[in-house]
């Protein structure tokens, strides 16, 4: 956790640089275990996690709201909870979104992965909240496959959807880019996906690509795989043009 607050410390940095009014950073920011157990024996509560804390006093300093996923312990003992913070630029911690749907695969001759074994689940979806940047609406990895909930979140007012992420390689390369584009369209919203990338252990690869995509589902940034360094991508988010495409295109759509 100590190296990643270091490596998001470097993305305030150069968001600020580049004079960003918010900076979207990606699921489990804090940390990736190679296994369940380990990540439910690393987990801290908020007040307790120097990356939280580390990160408000970031927000704080440099007056930059930051939307982060995280692990917060769950009801449960065995479990944690996978979550998404928005920090304001006052250091507050405001808003909070837990994953609704969880990564559950079983490839045949090949890889199981069961995130409900040691994450629980939310139980509703976060409303749309204000920000300097407009209309935010949180969604995490696994939800992106969903398009209900971002249809609801749609219907609550929502300018930006946000996919935070930590794609598996396969899957990314099949789904990440016209699955980020497909929900922009049919939400005739933003799309802002910020991934992990590269190796977190003997067991985890991340396929990266952060995505920032129009409501046109035109793909303004990405920002690629490579891990050398933390690297982010800016864009406009433009109100007229998401005007533009509701009013010349309405989605009537028919329940």
């Amino acid at each position: 956790m100590v190296h990643n607050l270091s490596q998001c410390r470097i993305l305030v940095r150069k968001a600020v640089q580049a004079g960003a009014k918010a900076l979207f950073l990606p699921e489990a920011s804090d940390y990736i275990a190679g296994s369940g157990q380990e990540t439910v024996a690393l987990v801290k509560s908020v007040d307790d996690s120097e990356f939280v804390q580390g990160l408000c006093e970031e927000a704080r300093r440099s007056a930059l709201p930051i939307h982060v996923g995280v692990h917060e312990p769950g009801e449960s003992p065995d479990k944690a909870k996978n979550t998404l913070l928005w920090i304001d630029e006052r250091g507050s911690i405001t808003q909070r979104y837990q994953k609704l749907h969880l990564f559950d695969v079983d490839i045949k001759a090949g890889p199981v992965l069961k995130e409900s074994d040691w994450v629980e689940k939310g139980a509703s979806i976060l409303p749309p909240f204000a920000t300097a940047v407009g209309r935010v609406a949180s969604s995490i990895c696994f939800d992106l496959r969903f398009p209900e909930i971002s249809l609801a979140l749609r219907h609550q007012g929502c300018d930006i959807l946000t996919f935070p992420s930590a794609f598996t390689v396969p899957t990314g390369k099949a789904h990440w880019e016209v699955l980020l584009r497909a929900r922009a369209i049919e939400t005739q919203s933003y799309v802002i996906a910020a991934a992990q990338v590269g190796r977190h252990n003997e067991k985890r690869v991340s396929y990266g690509h952060s995505m920032i995509v129009d409501p046109w589902g035109v793909v303004l940034a990405d920002v690629g795989a490579k891990d050398d360094e933390p690297e982010i991508a800016t864009a406009i988010i433009d109100h007229d043009l998401v005007s533009k495409i509701r009013r010349e295109m309405p989605l009537a759509r028919r329940t």
